[in-house]
């Protein structure tokens, strides 16, 4: 997967840092220093992911000769990071060229607690019940990542883009179809948009949202 964001580059004793404005834990199954690389300023850099604490992470770039962008202001990052999802499509009977449907609408899901949200998208998705996502992704409350929520679209062959776009509150345009990430303490909140309204499984259709709420997004084709 590859996560765009904006953030500014730091020089540091251990090289170069990058913060990232993600929990990495929510979105790969790795753990520990991680290998990347990110495009920066249309380069192509080698770098390693730190940890922090709690899946906080900071890109660190030890190759001062490859970075040539100005120190303390924003840039554009791309990061990619290989083999981060939780694989659960092996014995899926779906594909990207055989889905499970074709989406062409949508129906909302209101969760039954609170904590299903992520596997409420997927059913809306999908439209099949919260029980049987639970089942496919075999996790309950709370325990849906971003990372773990890609991995059931692909179980049942939702097409979607290989780049989670982070906005952080900055005015977005949404794709036609995409999962919103919403910040909620050391949670996220996921719904989605489907041609012009908002899915949320707490609070049923919306046919506004404030843009200030979202943390970014991933793009369904459809």
């Amino acid at each position: 997967m590859r996560y765009f964001f904006e953030s500014k580059v730091e020089k540091k004793d251990a090289g170069y840092t990058i913060q990232i404005p993600f929990n990495v834990w929510e979105v790969c199954h790795q753990r520990e220093v991680i290998k990347g690389d990110i495009v920066l300023d249309n380069n192509i850099i080698q770098c390693e992911l730190h940890p922090k604490e709690k899946g906080n992470y900071e890109i660190v770039i030890t190759d001062e000769a490859a970075v040539k962008v100005e120190l303390g202001v924003p840039h554009k990052i791309l990061l990619h990071i290989n083999g981060s999802l939780i694989r659960m499509d092996q014995n899926s009977p779906y594909s990207f060229e055989n889905p499970i449907r074709k989406i062409d609408s949508m129906n909302v899901i209101i969760q039954p607690e609170d904590g299903l949200c992520g596997q409420a998208c997927v059913a809306m998705l999908a439209g099949v019940t919260i029980a049987e996502v639970i089942s496919v992704m075999d996790c309950r409350e709370w325990q849906a990542t971003m990372g773990r929520v890609i991995s059931a679209l692909n179980y049942y062959g939702i097409d979607h883009t290989d780049i989670i776009v982070y906005t952080e509150g900055r005015p977005a345009v949404l794709p036609k179809c995409c999962i919103m990430m919403e910040k909620m303490g050391r949670f996220c909140h996921y719904l989605v948009h489907y041609d012009g309204k908002f899915y949320d499984s707490n609070l049923g259709v919306l046919e506004e949202y404030d843009m200030s709420k979202l943390l970014g997004y991933l793009e369904i084709k459809c």
